[in-house]
């Protein structure tokens, strides 16, 4: 193995290309990958100070080593952004907006702050961090979290109470003499008889004062989401088994000590699940009782890819996200979901008498997921009640595209407050309960607004539409945003704006360089095309304004579920400077949002069920003959490259479709589905014991075999995500095969992302040398 990464090694210090290629774009490709140091460093974390009169953020203007917190002092008055005073920084907190004084935890400590005196106090703090800060209906009561165990403050009388017992391992058995010889001299002498009696009237004489809550011992479990209920009555709190994972690690060859060393990194996708129990404590019974889900709606129902009607014989394992409490009775509503994310109950629980209610159920064959809903078992949705303690609301994909619901409890009624082909992506309810402030994409796809709905009116105002993302922070009165914006072609900055329909922007920061501000960016045309089965797909076209060269690259985004054909500044920053460089050198560019993306809806999001690599892929397919037919391209001199699901893709599309392309660069790609992780996995293809066809089917490793065009695939030795063993395993598969078109590029420090500037010179000087070797110097000669 040594020996093989050593060969490797001296490859990476070689050109992959032997023939120097010309650049005629005044940018370079060593000055773009600098990153921010090239674009500048842009605004973010935009929070409210808990007053409101002053913006947090993390900038760094100076370029210098790192971000630092600065704040802007917004009163109307022209201010410039300055650092921050650490020891001044109390942020708002929505949940304690009606309160006071706030309460943090600031370097484990508990310390209050008072909104009107404007000073702060150290409550409480020991050696173990106090964490999980909670309200209550009951102002002067403050809960926290130490260790596995709720503890409540009393800011009037200055006393700290210990609320829960929660420990781990098992009760000890008492050490009771049950022995014959014991009964026999209990049973002859009268002092034994005596003395017991006496000991037995002084435990009755004992009174308690401070009665102390009795232990609940979880074994061997994990206690979880520990929270009170507003009116201080009941805690709960979730209990974990998790399976033993067989843990994989990265190996790093680059040390201080010149030693190798070993990382641990996560397990790969498995048929085991956790499981899970939801508790709840009474504070006033001193009990705990685990909640009955058994009769949750098709709970041992399988589901259809098995082709087996018949139930499983045991209820599937479910995972159950926080409580969210109403504070006008003792219900709570639960987000639960099906491990094998296939369905996901909203319900409603009494806490006095433990009953359980179902007021949605959502089922999906492929799985659940979509904005507010979550792809993520680990990850809980949209949820939350109403003012008025009685009404829930929470999102879903039940028209096809994620929506706001309502649910009156009292009138068991659902009502579906936003439509049409467009998706909600984040809601927060107003202070005063008659509002929500919604984000979505409703103007385009490509666009992130800001609307208010008038729950009265059943009307939706906008307040920001302009193209581009409106990333709004409400400050503490709502009367004021804080806005990070941006467009295509202008990264992002920081404005205000007042809270008002159709309001403007002002801007705030100026981040982007010179080097950056020098250069006539372009702006891509977003546009849509027709996929093979009449789909429209969006994507973001590069054309170039003067001499074509009749070649074509296609990018290809990460993740899958993500969205880059869109109308603001991309997190492939980096990327879209490339392909302004490939443009100035005559190139055309198509950066496609494949089926699987994010923003258009359920079948968009799910059409890649059960075959990564098939309808996504397509739509690739189809983006090259959409430029063909519109754009003046040589079929034969379209390339295609992308990262981690980009560069699956783009494996694919070399190993599936052996014709189409000529050559590809594949970065960080995934190679086999069975190595990734669990959670993002066995969402899309089930699990691998379960549907093994599917993780075949989608593998490039599988297809190894019918490689003919050039392939440079380049990855991280660090990678803790997309590990190296991925490429290292179709490495070996090629040489197995005999292949000889691939070339393989590693970069010894770099995890998934790569940080180092030289890293990423060295990675995009080689897809450039590929596409114009390939694409034009071959197709010269």
């Amino acid at each position: 193995m040594l020996k093989f990464i050593f060969l490797i090694l001296i490859f990476t210090t070689t050109t992959v290309f032997s023939q120097t290629v010309p650049n005629n774009s005044s940018l370079s490709i060593k000055e773009i990958m600098k990153g921010n140091e090239f674009v500048g460093n842009l605004p973010e974390n935009i929070r409210w100070s808990v007053d409101g009169q002053t913006i947090f953020f993390e900038w760094n203007p100076q370029n210098e080593l790192g971000n630092s917190t600065y704040t802007y002092l917004n009163n109307g008055k022209t201010n410039l952004p300055v650092k921050a005073d650490h020891k001044s920084i109390f942020e708002f907190d929505l949940v304690q907006r009606n309160n006071l004084i706030n309460y943090y935890s600031i370097e484990g400590a508990l310390v209050a702050y008072n909104k009107k005196t404007k000073v702060s106090k150290l409550i409480y703090q020991s050696y173990s961090p106090i964490y999980n800060i909670q309200r209550t209906k009951l102002e002067n009561i403050i809960c926290f979290q130490q260790e596995n165990n709720l503890y409540s403050y009393n800011a009037i009388q200055g006393t700290i109470v210990q609320l829960t017992n929660f420990q781990s391992g098992e009760e000890k058995p008492s050490k009771k003499d049950d022995s014959f010889v014991t009964k026999e001299e209990g049973e002859l002498f009268q002092f034994l008889q005596d003395k017991k009696e006496r000991k037995d009237w002084s435990a009755e004489q004992v009174t308690t004062i401070y009665a102390f809550p009795n232990t609940y011992y979880f074994g061997d479990e994990s206690i979880e989401n520990i929270q009170i209920s507003p009116d201080n009555r009941f805690v709960g709190f979730r209990l974990s088994d998790y399976p033993k994972e067989k843990e994989t690690h990265v190996e790093n060859h680059i040390s201080s000590n010149g030693h190798t060393y070993a990382s641990p990194a996560r397990a790969k996708v498995s048929d085991e699940d956790p499981s899970h129990r939801l508790g709840i404590y009474s504070i006033e019974q001193d009990s705990v009782s685990i909640i009955d889900f058994s009769k949750l709606s098709d709970i041992r129902k399988k589901p259809s890819y098995l082709n087996d009607a018949s139930l499983y014989e045991k209820d599937r394992k479910i995972v159950m996200h926080s409580l969210k409490f109403s504070t006008a009775n003792s219900f709570a509503v639960c987000d639960i979901r099906a491990y094998d994310n296939k369905n996901r109950w909203i319900v409603l629980i009494d806490l006095t008498t433990k009953e359980v209610f179902e007021i949605e159920h959502q089922h999906d064959e492929a799985w659940i997921g979509g904005p507010g809903i979550s792809s993520w078992n680990a990850d809980g949705g949209t949820l939350g009640w109403l003012n008025d303690g009685q009404t829930v609301y929470f999102q879903s994909e039940e028209s096809g595209y994620s929506h706001l619901y309502t649910y009156s409890i009292k009138l068991k009624e659902k009502r579906q407050l936003t439509s049409g082909k467009w998706e909600v992506h984040q809601v927060q309810l107003s202070n005063d309960g008659s509002k929500f402030y919604i984000t979505c994409n409703r103007s385009h796809p490509g666009n992130r607004d800001f609307l208010r709905y008038d729950i009265t009116a059943q009307k939706l105002v906008p307040i920001l539409i302009k193209n581009g993302n409106h990333d709004v922070v409400l400050s503490p009165d709502e009367k004021t945003l804080a806005v990070r914006y941006s467009s295509k072609n202008k990264p992002w900055e920081l404005y205000t704006a007042l809270n008002v329909a159709n309001t403007k922007l002002t801007q705030i920061t100026s981040s982007t360089t010179k080097a950056f501000n020098d250069y006539k960016w372009i702006e891509p045309e977003v546009v849509t095309f027709k996929g093979s089965d009449g789909i429209d797909v969006y994507a973001r076209v590069y054309n170039p304004s003067g001499e074509k060269n009749k070649a074509a690259v296609i990018f290809v985004h990460g993740a899958g579920y993500l969205q880059n054909a869109h109308n603001y500044w991309s997190n492939y920053y980096r990327e879209y400077m490339f392909h302004n460089l490939l443009v100035d050198n005559g190139f055309t560019v198509l950066d496609i949002d494949y089926r699987a993306s994010e923003g258009y809806g359920r079948d968009y999001r799910t059409a890649i069920y059960r075959h990564m690599g098939g309808r996504d892929l397509q739509d690739h397919i189809d983006g090259k003959d959409f430029l063909v037919n519109n754009f003046g391209i040589d079929s034969n001199r379209v390339g295609i490259y992308g990262g981690s699901y980009g560069g699956f893709i783009s494996l694919m599309a070399m190993l599936t479709t052996p014709t189409e392309f000529p050559c590809a660069a594949a970065l960080r790609s995934v190679t086999d589905w069975a190595h990734y992780n669990h959670e993002y996995t066995s969402n899309i293809l089930n699990y691998p014991g379960t549907d093994p066809e599917a993780y075949k089917k989608s593998s490039p490793i599988y297809y190894a075999n019918q490689l003919q065009g050039k392939l440079l695939m380049l990855h991280g030795m660090v990678d803790d995500n997309v590990q190296f063993q991925d490429v290292v395993r179709l490495s070996q598969r090629f040489i197995e095969l005999g292949k000889e078109k691939w070339e393989l590029a590693v970069f010894p420090v770099e995890a998934h992302g790569f940080k180092e500037s030289y890293s990423w010179n060295d990675e995009y000087r080689r897809i450039y040398e590929l596409f114009y070797t390939e694409l034009i110097l071959k197709n010269a000669k």
